[in-house]
């Protein structure tokens, strides 16, 4: 996917989880909308580089005239990260990837249905998709942010609307249908994905639970720019220590020297 206009930017400061006040190129201060409202305060540093979605031209119903879509991270090494921060990003990229086979679901091939917004008892998940063989399965997409040394996790904020997803898709299994927990890391060059049990240990467990019970658990990174975001390859998926799942059990290997 491609934004229609950047911009660069300095963050200043993020009085609420909706506005980050930010210095553009020519000194002018002042506010975008952040399509983020995870708490991103590795991401959000004072004088960090951030890139904006101009929308001065099509503004619309919009109050603010900037959405806050990246953040360029400075890593330990000195080197830059660049992290996509837009919520709503995710399922469309994943959405182009399931159609176009980059993104590859266990136990079914050949989708020929990929249908976004689908109601399944008390949930409604992000994907349903059928394949070439009639076979049915649903799908949840958690956008990822948060990276240390190449270890990325989710969430960063407790989430028990994440937990009641993974909660129905067991449910969906259960019912004999195919079920994805698909998390999109809005970067690349990264080791490994893991629940951040630190911060929220119920939705580390209910991912455990899923596994066993067989959900589908899978990362893919992402190729980020200033103006796009495209998912790439898929993220080794550590759920605890000792219990890993998908592209490192396959052998595929990922991740950058860092």
């Amino acid at each position: 996917m491609k934004y229609e206009k950047i911009m660069k930017a300095q963050f200043m400061a993020r009085p609420n989880r909706f506005i980050a006040e930010v210095k553009l190129a020519d000194g002018t201060e002042t506010r975008a909308h952040v399509k983020n409202t995870g708490r991103c305060r590795e991401l959000l540093q004072p004088g960090a580089t951030v890139w904006l979605e101009d929308h001065t031209e099509r503004m619309g119903s919009r109050k603010l005239a900037y959405s806050l879509i990246g953040v360029e991270k400075l890593l330990k090494s000195g080197s830059v990260l660049m992290v996509n921060m837009d919520s709503q990003a995710p399922n469309k990229v994943a959405a182009e990837a399931l159609k176009d086979g980059t993104i590859c679901l266990p136990d079914m091939s050949n989708l020929t249905v990929v249908k976004g917004e689908k109601t399944f008892g008390n949930s409604r998940f992000d994907f349903y998709v059928e394949d070439a063989d009639g076979k049915k399965g649903y799908l949840e997409v958690k956008g990822v942010t948060l990276e240390e040394d190449g270890l990325v996790r989710f969430p960063d904020a407790p989430t028990e609307r994440g937990v009641k997803h993974v909660e129905e898709l067991i449910r969906a299994r259960e019912e004999g249908h195919f079920a994805y927990v698909l998390f999109i890391v809005q970067m690349e060059g990264m080791r490994v994905f893991m629940p951040n049990d630190d911060t929220h240990r119920a939705f580390g467990d209910a991912l455990r639970q899923a596994q066993r019970a067989g959900v589908h658990i899978l990362a893919y990174q992402c190729h980020v720019t200033e103006d796009s975001l495209q998912v790439s390859i898929p993220l080794p998926v550590r759920l605890s220590d000792g219990e890993q799942c998908g592209a490192e059990v396959q052998g595929i290997e990922t991740g950058a020297d860092r």
